[in-house]
């Protein structure tokens, strides 16, 4: 994927990850019980979803093109891009200076770091 998504887009396309597929109208009573938002809100931003190519839409149901962590994976790296010139440990130093990471989460980074470190035992 190489189309941004918005953060309105994502919010709709939790709800439509959340159902797999999904027809137009119940996605419009689910946007309006969980966001409230209007049924026109919803259609404006399933065009412009669709318009992207990250749905599909035939006869009314909704279906994803484009998995939960390609966009989450997507949007991660326009934050290292835009706002931390590209470095992830100038990311982690402004994420940790503001909370602190517990035992279990820091020996799941250092395995992550391990599974991904370029070390010629690429995976």
């Amino acid at each position: 994927m190489t189309t941004k998504i918005t953060d309105g887009e994502m919010k709709l396309m939790e709800i439509i990850w959340e159902r797999g597929e999904i027809r137009s109208g119940e996605l419009a009573g689910l946007a309006f019980e969980r966001l409230g938002w209007k049924k026109s809100t919803v259609y404006t931003l399933l065009k412009k979803l669709s318009n992207k190519g990250v749905i599909s839409s035939r006869q009314s149901v909704i279906t994803p093109n484009v998995s939960r962590e390609e966009a989450l994976s997507e949007r991660s790296g326009e934050v290292l891009s835009s706002g931390y010139r590209g470095s992830l440990p100038m990311f982690l130093t402004a994420f940790l200076q503001k909370s602190r990471l517990s035992a279990e989460e820091a020996r799941e980074l250092k395995r992550l770091i391990d599974e991904y470190t370029e070390d010629g035992d690429e995976k």
